[in-house]
């Protein structure tokens, strides 16, 4: 997911190349190719032959998980007279190269203090809204309830964006956000923190799903947690995890996780 610091930290860059698309504005939700969205086939090979007993508890970053962060870089792009192919080059270059998100900045604008525009930044981008929704997200959350998995909305985002959550009533149980909880990821509390949410809770009964390797899939990890990476936005596809880690699930979408999920638990 991306962190946000003022109106929307690390995540997305080379997703904003997605705003030259001619059916950008078109409902997602009316592609032919999201049909049947749940009713895929198992795929063993997303499945890393994980040990013990499935996770009774989904716990999703928000950022390029649930949320398609394109417009952020996009009125971002706007405001520092930009257009949204070179802001995404030079924030996917920055990724790439392992380097926070905010190094663009100064690139892209060396003589603007891009820290003064953030409260224009916000009005522009109006916070979540449905056409931010990825569309396999409400059928993907709604059936893994219906299957009895707990479900989690947890990831770094200010304070302000748990209503946007709300508003936009995605199905979950508990949403929480690192401005509420006063700490970030990677920190270990993060992780803490969501085990809280559930009475009795432990590590290994929680999978968290995130695009980041350093934020989401590494700490998760470390903390115990079961982990799924998710790759897709600028850091799901630009990052690559260490020979040594070996995560649970690998998704490229939301749709396959019920399915995958429900086989885990039944075998």
């Amino acid at each position: 997911m991306a962190d946000e610091s003022g109106s929307q930290g690390p995540r997305p860059g080379t997703q904003v190349a997605a705003d030259l698309d001619p059916d950008r504005d078109a409902d997602p939700r009316d592609r032919d190719d999201l049909d049947d969205l749940t009713e895929l086939d198992f795929d063993p090979d997303a499945l890393s032959d994980p040990d013990g007993p499935a996770p009774r508890i989904v716990a999703f970053d928000i950022g390029e998980v649930l949320i398609d962060e394109s417009r952020v870089w996009a009125v971002w792009a706007g405001l520092l007279g930009v257009s949204p192919l070179t802001f995404a080059a030079v924030l996917g270059a920055a990724i790439a190269q392992g380097e926070d998100h905010r190094v663009a900045f100064p690139h892209l604008a060396p003589n603007v203090i891009w820290q003064d525009f953030e409260d224009e930044h916000e009005r522009r981008y109006g916070g979540f809204q449905e056409q931010d929704l990825y569309p396999d997200v409400r059928p993907c959350l709604d059936e893994l309830r219906s299957l009895g998995f707990t479900v989690i909305l947890a990831g770094n985002q200010p304070a302000r964006r748990t209503e946007q959550l709300l508003e936009l009533d995605i199905p979950h149980d508990h949403v929480i956000t690192s401005a509420e909880l006063g700490v970030e990821k990677p920190d270990p509390g993060f992780f803490a923190a969501v085990l809280e949410l559930v009475t009795g809770a432990t590590p290994d009964d929680v999978l968290y799903v995130g695009d980041r390797v350093d934020n989401d899939v590494l700490p998760a990890m470390a903390a115990g947690l079961r982990t799924c990476w998710l790759r897709r936005g600028p850091w799901g596809h630009l990052q690559e995890l260490p020979d040594d880690h070996d995560v649970d699930l690998v998704l490229e979408g939301l749709g396959e996780l019920p399915l995958l999920l429900s086989q885990w638990r039944d075998a």
